[in-house]
């Protein structure tokens, strides 16, 4: 079993930027691949970045060039540096982790955190 706690999030203004962190505990959580999805009001949660314990990432189109995913394999834990940020990125990102990265890119993994609540207000 692993547990995945998120922190992180709060109100910013447009333009400004978040840095998410997500915690990851339990015997093998190390080895996973771990994303951020996220889930605004109204809209299905998406994908929004992942990576690969040797370091391979995936972002979502809307993020790229704006979004940063990172882990320390070392202290099981995995960021997400956010910048430039958008009225339209006001959402609840949630932390996943799963046996293989395409597993957390579609969305479907075995473990996922409560939330945090990004609220970017224009």
């Amino acid at each position: 079993q692993v547990q995945l706690v998120e922190s992180g999030g709060g109100l910013v203004q447009a333009g400004g930027s978040l840095r998410l962190s997500c915690a990851a505990s339990g015997r093998t959580s190390g080895r996973y691949p771990m994303g951020w999805s996220r889930q605004a009001p109204g809209k299905e949660r998406e994908f929004v970045a992942a990576i690969s314990r040797s370091g391979s990432i995936t972002y979502h189109n809307s993020v790229k060039g704006r979004f940063t995913i990172s882990r320390d394999n070392a202290m099981n834990t995995v960021y997400l540096q956010m910048n430039s940020l958008k009225p339209e990125d006001t959402a609840v990102y949630y932390c996943s982790a799963a046996e293989s990265i395409g597993t957390v890119v579609a969305g479907h993994a075995d473990y996922w955190g409560q939330g945090t609540q990004v609220t970017v207000s224009s």
